[in-house]
């Protein structure tokens, strides 16, 4: 069970945020502790909020007084609402906090079922409870938790990049915006592509796509990007989502200049050359296009293909988990392009390639072999995953960490 403590100043804003979930049926309330009951056992925003107020109004000094916490077994643990309230009041006792006022909220819309926790680290004397070592105490307080209560042990998981692997979006699941989120806050930190298209071709083995677009803003020429879930025919299946609610990371100047930081960094690599010969054997051994996609498949290769209404194929990219690094097929060569392989996989005119037969295949980077069970075409690169990462919950855990400006005499 991993625990994430956060602090902050804005109560309502922490139960506001978990109430919407309650809103939308993605979520619930478990327990309350020290708050009063309602007459019909509906609980608002207000009346929480109403609670905590004496501690806040007796706080002496404490800049960060309000505490969001959240608790997140191990997805295959099957944890009962009755088992999620003990393991809360059990974390709340040993931390300190068994006195203070607190309300628990249990999170469903993501496969990662969790925990939120709202209190305060103030007593009602006013004074600060002391969070001193509080992160060390809290992994220990989770590891004894999960012997206590039978969860898996999160020491055990491997933090390996090579071991996990994001899963691509479910536009069915609902919270489409976490989901993509999840992927492309890592994508430009671990895979270097040199286009919008060579972006788009990696993003499409996890259902997403980027459009570009451009107006006029006083007068001024703006350009951004729009994200896309798509379905299973790689269809667009969400509404738009503007870069902008992803960070800076997945913004079109911050792109622009991911495009030309990995050109410059992959022209003093060998990278390239070994591509395009792992490449000429796949084309060198298949008898066609599904027998090409596996033998690159199994040097770690994904390869992109794109196909018009008519099925001709206008374009063609291959994803290099191994050296993470996404190639135009016309940027490895003109015998890579995508007409040499429309003449090939459409009018059974296969491209002549040098004997490769003898060519070993390279070992330049680490990469989980062909046997790794969760390693299926269309999957997508290998990313350290967030074992199905709130989007909304890191979102809410950096407003948290900006302190609000504040008039002289203001109160919260």
């Amino acid at each position: 069970m991993i625990a994430k403590v956060g602090k902050g100043e804005n109560l309502m804003g922490a139960l506001s945020y978990n109430q919407l979930k309650v809103d939308k049926e993605n979520g619930k309330i478990l327990l309350t502790h020290k708050i009063p009951d309602t007459v019909d056992g509906i609980y608002t925003v207000g009346h929480l909020y109403r609670s905590f107020e004496p501690y806040l109004l007796a706080n002496n000094k404490t800049e960060k007084p309000v505490l969001h916490i959240s608790l997140n077994p191990d997805p295959k643990d099957q944890v009962s609402d009755e088992k999620f309230k003990a393991i809360a009041e059990d974390y709340m006792e040993q931390m300190g906090y068994g006195d203070q006022p607190f309300v628990v909220f249990k999170h469903t819309d993501i496969d990662r079922t969790h925990i939120h926790i709202v209190s305060t680290s103030v007593a009602i004397d006013g004074k600060k409870i002391s969070d001193k070592y509080d992160r060390p105490r809290s992994m220990k307080i989770c590891r004894e938790l999960e012997t206590k209560y039978q969860l898996t042990p999160a020491t055990e998981k491997s933090t390996s990049v090579d071991d996990r692997i994001f899963s691509p979006v479910n536009y069915k699941k609902g919270d489409i915006k976490s989901q993509i989120a999840s992927v492309i806050r890592h994508v430009p930190k671990y895979y270097r592509f040199q286009s919008l298209g060579e972006y788009n071709a990696l993003l499409s083995l996890f259902n997403i796509t980027s459009e570009e677009v451009k107006g006029e803003l006083h007068g001024i020429q703006k350009q951004g990007l729009v994200y896309f879930a798509l379905n299973e025919n790689g269809e667009k299946a969400s509404n738009p989502f503007k870069a902008s609610l992803f960070g800076k990371s997945a913004g079109y100047t911050m792109l622009q200049g991911h495009f030309a930081t990995s050109a410059e960094s992959l022209k003093k690599e060998p990278v390239k050359g070994v591509i395009k010969n792992t490449i000429d054997r796949a084309i060198h051994k298949a008898k066609d296009e599904k027998d090409f996609k596996k033998q690159l498949l199994d040097q770690g290769i994904n390869t992109v293909v794109r196909r018009t209404s008519e099925g001709r194929i206008y374009g063609i990219t291959f994803i290099d988990h191994r050296s993470k690094t996404v190639w135009n097929g016309s940027r490895l060569g003109k015998e890579f392009s995508a007409g040499i392989f429309n003449e090939w996989w459409n009018n059974n005119q296969k491209p002549e390639v040098k004997n490769t037969q003898d060519e070993k295949p390279h070992h330049l980077f680490n990469f989980p072999g062909k046997d790794e069970p969760d390693f299926v075409e269309g999957l997508g690169g290998l990313l350290p995953v967030n074992n199905g990462d709130d989007f909304e919950e890191h979102l809410f855990e950096n407003q948290m960490k900006k302190r609000k400006k504040r008039k002289p005499g203001q109160q919260m």
